[in-house]
């Protein structure tokens, strides 16, 4: 259950970063619609290789760790090995002190896959943004603004999920008595 919370977390403050990042760059553009007639794609296709150039990269990947989703990638790694020491420890708890000395030899090959993580990352948005967008985008996040956000972020995530799963309660319960009332129109009992 903790698990699936964290990774929902992540998730959340994963997308939510990519959806400013993207809202940012659309009204950077000149005539752009406000940012509340921006709206996310339905449907996207996946990009195709691109040829970006290396500033290009540098400055997709400033974005990544300027913006908070590249340490969202880098929590990842010490996640998943805990929850490995978690599952493994609970059924066999005399593997700790070798399973811990294993764990952290592991981890830095797999924090090496974490850079892996934001290059694939700067080649899609080079593929999605141009160099000027990249640019205005970077310079948000450079901002004394931009870093507000950024730290703020967690925070904002932490309050959006308790929001939200109360929200969901809720809309589920009346989701469910809404139903219940239709059916019970056409003679059905849930």
């Amino acid at each position: 259950m903790i698990f699936r919370r964290v990774i929902f977390r992540l998730t959340i403050r994963f997308a939510a970063l990519i959806l400013a990042t993207a809202v940012f760059a659309a009204e950077q553009r000149p005539g752009a619609a406000p940012a509340a007639a921006v709206a996310p794609p339905v449907a996207s296709s996946p990009p195709t290789a691109s040829s970006a150039s290396p500033a290009q990269l540098a400055l997709a990947r400033s974005v990544l760790v300027d913006s908070g989703i590249a340490s969202s990638f880098r929590l990842i790694i010490p996640q998943y090995l805990e929850q490995i020491a978690l599952s493994v420890t609970r059924t066999r708890p005399e593997m700790v002190p070798d399973l811990n000395l294993v764990l952290a030899a592991v981890r830095p090959e797999f924090d090496k896959k974490v850079e892996e993580m934001i290059d694939s990352a700067a080649q899609l948005y080079t593929q999605r943004f141009s160099q000027k967008e990249l640019e205005d985008v970077a310079g948000f996040f450079k901002s004394a603004s931009g870093r507000k956000y950024v730290g703020m972020l967690p925070v904002l995530m932490s309050d959006m999920f308790v929001a939200m799963q109360a929200w969901s309660q809720k809309i589920s319960v009346d989701m469910m008595t809404r139903v219940r009332e239709e059916m019970r129109k056409k003679g059905h009992e849930l």
